[in-house]
């Protein structure tokens, strides 16, 4: 098992920003993203517009530390979805605390990962279409060390697949690898049934140009620890069922793999249980824990600590994503309108939590919101909040706000900051939606 390499941020860095890219300071001067940290621009002092979505640099250290260890001491190796960010300078703190690979969900994707230098690709779909199934085995015969895994869950797609390898043979030693994907009814994509399995198993590996590498699935749809409990049990099974065939290559490792944001105790706990007689690479593909949330991941966690028999690391995970904005108006004495909207921030899994407010020139730092603040409606670019009567907030006051799903958030800025705990900005974060 093999470790992937740091990515090239100097070739990031060194990309030019256009001056009308949302959350650039207005009067700001041609820049190149690397140029960002050097400016000094501190969000609560009002050096940038508002709304802005800022992450927390000590957080998400801390939180990408303590997936590292954890997936480390449960002997789990972490292909982080990469499709959570987009942002290539995430994908290389991923790398430097032990990612194997990134994974993504589509050939764009994984051309952004390939600019940047990511060496190993877990595109977590079946590529449909001449345009994504050529851009897959063009990246393999680049004759950049460049691997990539990819999903088939049916005869039909695999078909596709295979024609994709007769028009553009890859290198000999870097086929394609080929993960067969377990559903469920009523879920996504993925097998259905045993049978269906491994017949798709059976014919990736009489395939040239493919590779038959395992069976994973994605669970995060399932409402149960039980039921992905199961789920994920099926995926060891089969794989179990592929061995005692000998549909995989002599002396290869074996990969089952699973999602994991909401249940990587269930996918550690499960595949601890699994032994096939040879190395087995048990891949776990959380995204979101880098930045957390402050809805459904952060209650996900807390069943995590209180139902677990894995090991966990000291600390835990927290929430690092946030957006700010100005207190528009108190139109009434128990609303005010925030400014932003769902064209700022995620709401597919809840509507925004507010955290903290701070008054520009009366407070030193932010302080938690008090009681009784919710956000109860979103329009575009208007948040509305109910109050009580003796709340603090004025127009003028900044607010931060707090999400579930970071992943709607994210794809709603092209940049986003990276500030110290005094909201100083540290450096940009370029995004590739």
């Amino acid at each position: 098992m093999t470790l992937i390499p740091r990515l090239d941020l100097d070739r990031l860095d060194a990309l030019p920003l256009d001056p009308s890219t949302k959350g650039l300071p207005f009067d700001a001067p041609p820049l190149t993203i690397g140029d960002v940290g050097g400016k000094g621009w501190n969000i609560l002092k009002g050096d940038v517009p508002l709304p802005v979505a800022v992450i927390r640099s000590d957080i998400l250290a801390g939180n990408s530390a303590w997936m590292g260890a954890f997936t480390k001491a449960n002997d789990l190796l972490l292909a982080p979805h990469g499709k959570t960010t987009m942002a290539p300078h995430l994908f290389d703190l991923q790398v430097k605390d032990g990612a194997w690979a990134i994974t993504v969900a589509n050939a764009q994707q994984m051309e952004v990962c390939r600019r940047f230098g990511v060496r190993r690709v877990l595109m977590a779909n079946q590529p449909v279409g001449r345009q994504a199934i050529d851009a897959c085995f063009w990246a393999l015969r680049a004759g950049d060390g460049f691997e990539l895994y990819c999903l088939a869950d049916g005869q039909q797609g695999l078909a596709l697949l295979a024609d994709g390898a007769r028009r553009l043979p890859p290198p000999k030693g870097n086929p394609l690898q080929v993960l067969v994907e377990i559903g469920f009814i009523g879920g996504r994509t993925g097998a259905r049934t045993r049978a269906e399995a491994l017949a798709v198993a059976r014919s990736v590996a009489a395939t040239p140009g493919l590779h038959l590498a395992g069976f994973e699935c994605f669970e995060g749809l399932l409402p149960t620890p039980q039921e992905a409990d199961r789920l994920i049990d099926e995926v060891a099974a089969l794989a179990g069922l592929a061995l005692a065939e000998e549909l995989f290559s002599a002396n290869q490792s074996v990969v089952i793999s699973a999602g994991g944001t909401s249940f990587f105790d269930r996918v550690g706990e499960r595949f601890d249980k699994t032994s096939f007689g040879r190395p087995v690479l048990r891949v776990l593909r959380s995204g979101c824990y880098l930045t957390h949330d402050s809805i459904g991941y952060a209650a996900a966690f807390r069943r995590i600590e209180q139902e677990t028999t894995l090991h966990l690391p000291p600390g835990g995970l927290s929430a690092a994503l946030e957006v700010w904005a100005y207190v528009q108006s108190r139109p009434e004495k128990t609303r005010a309108i925030v400014g932003l909207g769902k064209r700022d921030i995620g709401f597919d899994t809840g509507l925004p939590v507010p955290l903290r407010w701070y008054r520009p020139g009366a407070t030193t730092e932010p302080e938690d919101m008090p009681k009784r603040h919710e956000i109860v409606a979103l329009n575009d670019q208007h948040g509305h909040m109910t109050l009580p009567v003796d709340s603090p907030l004025q127009v003028g006051d900044l607010v931060a706000l707090g999400m579930g799903h970071p992943c709607t958030t994210f794809d709603k800025w092209s940049m986003l900051f990276e500030v110290d705990p005094q909201y100083r900005v540290t450096r940009a974060l370029k995004t590739f939606f």
